[in-house]
């Protein structure tokens, strides 16, 4: 990436759209701190994202930011439920709350009832509106959503795209 001059405001609700290669994944890692800038600022809740450590990095991204990847990235052992649990337990949430968190969400995105499937188990598409329900888990300020829709079908899709739209009217 060269040349990337971008602000966004709270609440925004932006899409970047490009050719594949054109650079969006990488972007979105290096918005999340998950990719190393070679040059250049990237400013989050008023901290320079460049400048953090590996535990702050992990603490901002577990507290303040939302993925949700391309490839899922769910764990196979653990079911719906724990995948999407997994972020708030990391953060210390009591367990019963990161359940009724977890269930509701997975409700949101048409899953409550595959709560207990492993990841191989369920559709393509039912994986990615877990990692959308693991993204949500912890009430983040911003999510950075990597082909959210892509496995999708277009009802879907729509659905998705509307909770995402919801969550930023209900909490900017």
């Amino acid at each position: 990436l060269r040349g990337v001059d971008l602000d966004v405001a709270r609440g925004d609700f932006l899409a970047l759209r490009g050719a594949s290669g054109a650079g969006k994944s990488t972007l979105l890692h290096l918005l999340g701190g998950l990719d190393t800038l070679n040059a250049g600022e990237i400013w989050f809740a008023g901290r320079n994202v460049a400048k953090l450590s590996i535990r702050e990095l992990a603490q901002l991204r577990n507290a303040k930011i939302g993925f949700v990847f391309q490839a899922y990235h769910l764990l196979p052992e653990l079911d719906a439920l724990e995948n999407v649990c997994l972020p708030a337990r990391m953060a210390r949430l009591p367990a019963e709350e990161a359940e009724a968190r977890g269930r509701d969400l997975l409700a949101r995105v048409g899953l409550k009832d595959r709560v207990d499937h492993k990841p191989y188990e369920l559709s393509g598409g039912e994986q990615q509106r877990v990692a959308i329900a693991r993204a949500l888990i912890n009430q983040p300020e911003l999510i950075l959503a990597d082909e959210p829709t892509g496995n999708l079908d277009s009802h879907t899709g729509g659905e998705i795209i509307e909770l995402l739209i919801k969550l930023r009217a209900d909490r900017n």
